[in-house]
Formats: structure tokens, C-alpha cells, sequence
């Protein structure tokens, strides 16, 4: 008995012909569209859309689901064609061992176009993401609307546009964008939260540069026209730039970090290692600083952050407004920082929307917003007004008084005119109004102050030398008297000027106070409109 057991160990029964047929299917549906194919692929420095699910998700966590759809269109020779999954992955996973869903288009297989079929399957993840309060996140690389199924295709993409739409500010939505993305296919990453590109590989364009020269003769590359630094310097569509696959998974997984699964979440807080009393010293010699030199924010939200770590969001967009998510007390916080650097850090049209924008999904998702003040205007010009500054700088009011998170607002340097009032002022509903003792609050700054207010009697020095001290001595007890943070605080508009080595503990406290403000899913959503 014991010699017939051991012999039919050794020879294990053949797999019934049922499971060896399924076997066979989803070795053929997994190849996508062949060796040669995949191996094209990798000539471009690209991965294929299964590798890219590897890279991207806890290792062993994919469940991927509907691998054996395919077109049900038999026009133009797609009968006699085998098209595996119909171009693309879908499935669910894990991030950090949180749930996601994702969805990965695979290029091999007829260059990853849409498809009614392939359509499908994008929208039955987004639902099952929508339904089940998980993220989800699209792997994009694809020729655009599959031409063979005509109008189909078309209608496949609206369907994946209502769900954008229907998802938005309910859960994060992230786009990522490995190839090209053309056509009525870029609409869907505008719709989401954030969208990454690749330097050299990713491309976004409404229409390709052979329609752009023969419809206005104007010639440019494919990389001048919807490459990634065009989308991340000069559209604002990208919000991040990676420099290879890899590095732009590694920033995705850093991203999900920050983000709750859903509005009805909290972000995830950690474990922090960082004392919240740490002092920040650096911020003392900056109340010796010109209040018109130059400085790049970036130095004091490293200062103040926990473990001095800053996840910066649109970081070569409109680049005199820095935002980005950081930990505060292991909490995460949103920042909203003018950066003097550039534009001296006035608001201007690109400035107000990437803001306002960044400000809207804050809220959306239960995150706190600090603001780092130190803003001399509006930036001024024709081609701001014309540009329509105007109902551009609104947005970034509507957003902070729209906003019901907790917002904390430190003044660094300066607070100038209706820049002051933008940037989440104590009358947009602030929370808690800081201020640093340097700081300068009025409605102009004390120089063009001075020049109208003391116009007659700059007028009549005998000399530039007299008029030159004359506006010194005015701006100085103008300042004094009208822009000191202590006249503002004495009419309740600061809640306090602080030392400034304490500000990172004044904001750590302020934020656990206030973490109760606002029940997750209390709010209204009202989504997060591209601005």
C-alpha cells in the first residue's frame, strides 16, 4: 500500500483537458501581441503593459480581471485578427498594501487602441473603483480611437469620460501617461487628479504635428508639441515628469502615499519620528532678510516638514507658487506657498489656477492646507489683464472660501492688497492666522505708498539725493504704523505673531486641534473641476 502511494506521488495525474484548455487560453491572452511585438516595445526604452503592473503594484497583489474579453467587431479584417483582452489590462491591486485599481494599455496589441470592448473593461474598473472607494490609476499608451469600429470607439471614450466626471473628488484619479496619448484620449487624463509623463517616451496632443502644419504651417517635433516638458513648463496639463518608467512608478507609489482612498477617508497618518517642538532656527535670520530679496521657498517647507521631506506637485509650472504635500506631527498637509524666487511671488493668471486647483482637491480629500505667505500682488502687466487675471485670481479666492478642511495661513514677509485677501487671509474663513514679526501687511506696499501719499512733498526735494532719503524716512514709519503685523493683530486679523523658531510647532498644534473640524464624506463634493 505504502510502495503504490509513493509511485503515484512520483507520477502526478495529467490536468484535466478542461483546465488544460483554460491553461492555453490565458497563456495565449497574456502574451498580448507577441515577442516580436513586446520586444519592439523595449527597443523604445518601454516596458510592456504587464511589466508596468509589476513595477507599479505590491509584488504578487495584481487580480487581474477580464483577460479573456475581446472585440465582438468583425469590420476590416478584425474577424481574422486575435486581439488579446482587446488591448488592454485591467484588475485591482495593492500600493503600499492599500487597494487600488488600475488599468494598462497594452500598445503591442493593435498599437493599444480603443475599442468598444476595450472601452468596457476601463469603465467596469472605474465603477468597481467608484463603487469600493479605491483609487484608480491608468496606465496610458495608445494609438487614440481604433478607426475599425468607428463611432463605437468614440462612444467607448465618452462613457470613460462621464465616469471621470462621476469620480471626481470621490476618488483619486491618476493618469500616467508611457506613449502616445492623442486625440479625444487626453481628455480623460484632464478630467483626473494628477497626470504623470516620461521624458522622451510620453506625448499628449489634441492633434499630431503632420494636422498642426497642414492646418496652419506651422512645423514642430512631437516632443516641442505635447512632450513632457511642454505639458509641465508651458500647458500645466502634467503635474509630474519622471525620467524613466521605473522612477515614474516609484513617484506614483510616493504620490498614493499622501492620498486617502477615498472622501470618505482620512489620508493615512505615520508613525513620526521628527520631534514636533524641533526648533526652526533658519527662520530667525530671515526677519533680517530685504523684504524685496529673493528666496526660494522650497527652503522653509524643508525646514519645517517632517524629516525635512516635501512632495512637490507642478514644480515647473507657474513656478512663483510652489504646492505640494508634506507630513507635519506624521499628518499630511498640503502646501500652498508663494515663492519669491520668481515673479518676486506675485499671483499671476497660471499661479491662481494651479493653486486654486491644488486647493479644490485638498478639500476634496479631507487634507489640511497651510499657506506660506509672502506675496507683493498681483503680477502687473496688459497681457494679465487681457489674459483675464481678473476672473483667474478669483478662482484662488472661490477655492480658499469654498474650502472647509483646515487651512492655516502663516505670513513670512510680506502680504500686499487683494494678493493678502487671496491668499486664505482670517476673512476667507482661516482657521488659525500667523504671522511672522518681519512680516508686512497693508494695502500697497510702503514704497508706492508713499508716492501717493506724499507726492506733493517728494515733489518739492531740490535733488534726487533729498527725495531719495525723504521716501526712505516715509516708508519706514509707514511701515511701522500701517504694515506692522502688530496693528494687524490688534484688529484680530492675525490670531498671532509668532517666534519664528517655533513656527513648525505652532502649526503642528494648530493641526491637531483642528482635526476634527470636518467628519470625512460630511461635505458637499463638488468635484475638482481642470481649471
Amino acid at each position: 500500500m505504502e510502495l503504490e502511494t509513493a509511485k503515484n506521488a512520483k507520477s502526478p495525474r495529467p490536468p484535466a483537458a478542461s483546465v488544460r484548455n483554460l491553461r492555453t487560453a490565458v497563456e495565449k491572452a497574456m502574451a498580448g501581441g507577441g515577442k516580436a511585438r513586446v520586444d519592439a516595445q523595449k527597443a523604445k526604452g518601454k516596458f510592456s503593459a504587464r511589466e508596468r503592473i509589476h513595477y507599479l503594484l505590491d509584488e504578487g497583489s495584481f487580480q487581474e480581471l477580464d483577460l479573456l474579453v475581446s472585440t465582438r467587431a468583425t469590420e476590416f479584417g478584425l474577424k481574422d485578427k486575435d486581439i488579446p483582452g482587446d488591448g488592454v489590462i485591467t484588475g485591482f491591486g495593492q500600493i503600499n498594501g492599500r487597494e487600488v485599481c488600475v488599468y494598462a494599455q497594452d500598445f503591442t496589441v493593435l498599437g493599444g487602441s480603443l475599442g468598444l470592448a476595450h472601452a468596457q473593461k476601463i469603465c467596469k474598473i472605474m465603477d468597481l473603483a467608484h463603487e469600493n472607494r479605491v483609487p484608480v490609476i491608468g496606465l496610458l499608451d495608445s494609438g487614440g480611437a481604433r478607426i475599425q469600429e468607428g463611432v463605437d470607439s468614440l462612444d467607448g471614450y465618452a462613457e470613460i469620460f462621464y465616469r471621470n466626471v462621476k469620480s471626481s473628488g470621490v476618488i483619486p484619479q491618476i493618469s500616467v501617461i508611457l506613449g502616445p496619448c492623442a486625440g479625444g484620449a487626453v481628455y480623460s487624463p484632464a478630467l483626473t487628479d494628477f497626470v504623470f509623463m516620461v521624458e522622451g517616451t510620453s506625448h499628449m496632443f489634441v492633434t499630431g504635428p503632420d494636422v498642426v502644419k497642414a492646418a496652419t504651417g506651422e512645423e514642430v517635433s512631437f516632443d516641442g508639441l505635447g512632450g513632457s516638458e511642454a505639458h509641465s513648463s508651458k500647458s500645466g496639463v502634467c503635474h509630474f515628469v519622471a525620467k524613466s518608467e521605473p522612477d515614474c512608478f516609484r513617484q506614483v507609489r510616493e504620490l498614493v502615499g499622501y492620498l486617502p482612498q477615498s472622501r470618505f477617508e482620512k489620508a493615512p497618518r505615520v508613525a513620526n519620528p521628527d520631534p514636533i517642538r524641533r526648533s526652526v532656527p533658519l527662520l530667525e535670520k530671515m526677519c533680517d532678510l530685504d523684504p524685496r530679496r529673493p528666496y526660494r521657498i522650497h527652503h522653509i517647507i524643508w525646514q519645517i516638514a517632517d524629516e525635512h521631506k516635501f512632495f512637490e506637485v507642478q514644480s515647473a509650472y507657474a513656478k512663483n507658487i510652489v504646492t505640494g504635500f508634506c507630513r507635519m506631527g506624521g499628518e499630511v498637509v498640503g502646501i500652498v506657498a508663494n515663492n519669491p524666487a520668481h515673479l518676486a511671488g506675485a499671483l499671476d493668471i497660471n499661479a491662481s489656477d494651479k493653486a486654486a486647483r491644488f486647493i479644490r482637491m485638498l478639500n476634496a480629500f479631507n487634507i489640511p492646507v497651510l499657506t506660506l505667505v509672502d506675496v507683493p500682488g498681483y503680477w502687473p502687466g496688459v497681457q494679465q489683464e487681457h489674459g483675464g487675471i481678473i476672473r483667474h485670481g478669483a478662482k484662488i479666492l472661490h477655492a480658499y472660501a469654498e474650502a472647509t478642511v483646515p487651512k492655516i495661513t502663516v505670513i513670512l514677509r510680506k502680504a500686499y492688497g487683494g494678493a493678502y485677501i487671496a491668499m486664505s487671509s482670517k476673512h476667507m474663513r482661516g482657521d488659525f492666522n500667523f504671522a511672522l514679526p518681519c512680516a508686512e501687511i497693508a494695502v500697497m506696499g510702503p514704497a508706492g505708498a508713499v508716492e501717493i501719499l506724499y507726492s506733493r512733498d517728494i515733489a518739492a526735494c531740490k535733488n534726487e539725493d533729498e527725495k531719495l532719503a525723504l521716501k526712505a524716512k516715509l516708508s519706514a514709519e509707514y511701515a511701522a504704523k500701517f504694515a506692522s503685523p502688530y496693528q494687524t493683530a490688534s484688529t484680530g486679523s492675525l490670531d498671532e505673531v509668532i517666534e519664528p523658531a517655533q513656527l513648525r510647532y505652532k502649526v503642528v498644534r494648530a493641526l491637531r486641534f483642528l482635526k476634527d473640524k470636518r467628519l470625512p464624506g460630511a461635505h458637499e463634493n463638488r468635484g475638482n473641476i481642470p481649471l
